[in-house]
């Protein structure tokens, strides 16, 4: 009885994984498993049947939202007699550490752009808006690296205004994942995409609204869609201590990279090690900050032991 009324007043409607599918209608597909083999990350393990039953019915959604906004924007310009020219449509994708947002992010890419209203789909993550590694030594933040005060928020929130106000060439920063550090001499050039998807750990985050409600508070605030990767932590652990297993035996092997000192670590030490990371950093992060942002989103992706998309829950309009 409980869950029926749950059910009831939830503002979301939930779809199995063959329901969800159903609704890709005729939508074609228009990447080759070489495509999907080169967009798939190091933990991730899904093939050409889940881009076809999860992200191509979620492609033609988005398509459609996308076209339907700028229906609405081309309605405000005739009405204001303006002619600003298109403003980005910004979808941000949110959830844990090694859940496969990033991976998401790039399908979607892959597909949107294929679609005739949106040829042009760019992808920013706000890694980059990370503070400094030398900035977070300085104010004690290093153990805090992907809490939400270890961003440069104003930068971020500047950023997205930018993008929103139709601005051209607006410049992101670049994180290195090989560095663990943000590239001082490089930027993200973003220039009026017709969709610009947004990826970080803590994009549907709230916080403290300003006093006299003139401020604008939040990151998705800028947002016309949001979408949460959804996972049981346990789970999450095991793919965040799988990946280091493999980084272990790639990336870190370069002398260069920041996180060289584990590649010599017997397979124990490296799991106690990526354990320990976890448990320090990563699952506080997710219980206090991420998780509880999950019902924010417009959808929400949830992922099995396997990282098949097994359901999905759509916000009701």
């Amino acid at each position: 009885m409980e869950n029926a009324i749950k059910q009831k007043i939830s503002p979301f409607m939930t779809f199995t994984r063959s329901e969800w599918a159903a609704l890709r209608a005729d939508t074609p597909m228009t990447l080759s498993e070489d495509e999907v083999e080169f967009l798939r990350g190091q933990n991730e393990r899904f093939d050409l049947d889940d881009v076809i039953k999860i992200y191509l019915p979620l492609s033609r959604l988005l398509s459609l939202y996308v076209h339907a906004a700028q229906e609405l924007f081309d309605a405000t310009e005739t009405f204001l007699g303006a002619d600003d020219g298109k403003v980005p449509y910004v979808i941000g994708i949110g959830g844990s550490v090694a859940v496969g947002k990033s991976t998401t992010s790039r399908i979607l890419k892959a597909l949107l752009s294929r679609w005739p209203n949106t040829p042009k789909v760019d992808m920013v993550t706000t890694d980059g808006f990370l503070r400094p590694n030398a900035a977070l030594l300085e104010q004690g933040l290093m153990e805090r690296k992907g809490f939400p005060e270890s961003f440069d928020l104003p930068a971020l929130l500047e950023f997205l205004g930018r993008i929103k106000a139709g601005d051209r060439n607006v410049e992101a920063p670049v994180y290195s994942h090989f560095a663990y550090d943000v590239l001082p001499d490089q930027r993200i050039v973003v220039d009026r995409p017709d969709i610009l998807i947004l990826e970080g750990l803590n994009v549907l985050q709230t916080g403290q609204a300003p006093r006299g409600g003139m401020d604008i508070p939040f990151v998705s605030d800028f947002f016309d869609f949001s979408i949460y990767i959804d996972a049981e932590t346990p789970v999450i652990e095991r793919w965040y201590v799988d990946r280091f297993m493999r980084l272990r035996q790639t990336a870190f092997r370069d002398p260069a990279a920041y996180f060289h000192r584990y590649a010599n670590l017997s397979d124990q030490q490296a799991r106690e090690t990526a354990l320990d990371i976890w448990t320090r950093i990563n699952r506080p992060n997710l219980e206090d900050n991420i998780l509880p942002t999950r019902q924010r989103a417009d959808l929400i992706l949830r992922k099995s032991e396997d990282h098949r998309i097994e359901r999905v829950w759509l916000r009701k309009l």
